[in-house]
């Protein structure tokens, strides 16, 4: 009875309604929206910074991050290469070895520290962005001797070409100077300038040669199948890894560990998003508490010859509840329909921010930021927005219930 009188009550005024509704959607409609725009930018940092040579995981010596040079470097990769195998081999993950040290490199016009990174062609291409990032020349081949890709940003800075040669020098095992000669076979393009600026790439084995390291390795690199933005994925693989190698001087990091930043934007971003849904729903719970009072006072003489008839309080604050219940269902429902159909229209070609890039790229946002629905987004959402409504309701509710019969007539 009271679901039937509820439905028929909201349409006695169609405009009233029509506006409560809009006050609803809208604010669910921004809420689905915001919140795809932020979840999308956050899994697109964390796919971004992982691919720019970071990975899910990685395994350095316990040294290396706080001094990078190859005196912290790990040996025993026969040992190694059996724990990967043992911890990762069955579930999809890929991983790749690397020396990655600092350089100099220089040419007959300019000089500037690089970083230098000797890869596994093959497997490097796998897992970070290196892969698909040459747009000129070509990509390292293992079989290479010689030969070197740098980034579109390096190659300007240093005002050289494809074919032309530079020069690095670093330190090598025995602690001497150690210069080599590379040719530019490609150039390679990256979500940030920084990037370009920073990183150059070798086979491994030229890296290797060059620095007398014999087998060593500075780093491994692993990338799992799926990737898991609360990182729960990653800490229970870094475990299970840190038990099969079972060597102190080895130390396994997640990405949250690598990215401090990164990880701590994304714990405040996620902060911020409910507190945006709460502001929007203080903004939609004043016209929904205004919108109601004024329907009940029209119906004053309604409701006090609801209580002459013996009609509880009671009563009459359900049937208040139960209409609003309605209209927050009928709104959040239409509002999520709408926030769908928002995000699926600029989902396919995203939003450009190519304008924004140089002031944002040291976070790690994409040019082009494509949208993504957390179904737990869409769960909170449309809760704060029917637990909350239905709350403010009960004011309006008890006004209702207040009424008697003799302020009924005397009210008209």
């Amino acid at each position: 009875m009271y679901a039937i009188l509820a439905w028929r009550n909201i349409w006695r005024n169609p405009r009233r309604t029509i506006v409560i509704l809009l006050a609803v959607i809208i604010g669910v409609w921004s809420m689905i929206f915001l919140g795809s725009l932020m979840r999308g930018m956050e899994t697109q940092m964390v796919r971004n910074s992982i691919s720019t040579l970071t990975g899910s995981i990685q395994i350095h010596h316990r040294d290396y991050r706080n001094d990078p040079v190859v005196e912290n470097s790990m040996d025993d990769i026969d040992n190694l290469d059996k724990a990967l195998s043992t911890s990762l081999g069955q579930g999809g993950a890929l991983w790749a070895k690397r020396i990655r040290v600092n350089a100099v490199a220089s040419n007959a016009r300019h000089s500037g520290g690089v970083i230098l990174v000797g890869i596994e062609p093959e497997k490097e291409a796998k897992i970070s962005f290196i892969g698909k990032a040459v747009t000129s020349g070509r990509y390292l081949k293992s079989e290479d001797k010689n030969k070197i890709i740098v980034g579109r940003a390096f190659l300007k800075k240093f005002n050289t070409k494809i074919g032309n040669k530079l020069i690095l020098m670093s330190q090598d095992t025995k602690k001497e100077i150690a210069s080599k000669a590379f040719r530019i076979v490609g150039i390679f393009s990256a979500e940030s300038e920084s990037v370009e600026k920073q990183f150059i790439f070798v086979p491994i084995s030229q890296a290797d040669g060059m620095l007398k390291m014999g087998d060593k390795i500075s780093e491994v690199s692993i990338i799992l199948p799926r990737l898991d933005i609360t990182g729960k994925e990653e800490t229970r693989i870094a475990r299970k890894l840190k038990a099969a190698i079972s060597n102190d001087t080895y130390h396994v990091e997640t990405w949250q560990q690598l990215l401090p930043m990164i990880n701590a934007y994304l714990e405040m971003s996620g902060f911020f998003l409910y507190i945006w849904y709460f502001v929007v729903f203080v903004a939609m719970g004043f016209g929904i508490v205004n919108t109601t009072l004024m329907a009940i006072f029209e119906r004053m003489r309604e409701f006090g010859l609801m209580k002459a008839l013996g009609m509880k309080p009671f009563q009459v604050i359900k049937g208040v509840v139960t209409e609003t219940f309605f209209l927050l269902v009928i709104g959040i429902t239409v509002g999520n329909i709408l926030g769908f159909l928002s995000v699926a229209a600029i989902a396919r070609n995203g939003i450009d921010l190519s304008a924004l890039a140089a002031g944002v790229e040291m976070w790690g946002i994409p040019r082009k930021l494509y949208p993504e629905i957390w179904a737990q987004d869409v769960a909170v959402a449309g809760l704060v927005v029917l637990v909350l409504g239905l709350l403010v309701s009960l004011y309006p509710a008890f006004k209702a219930a207040r009424f008697t019969p003799t302020q009924a007539m005397r009210k008209y």
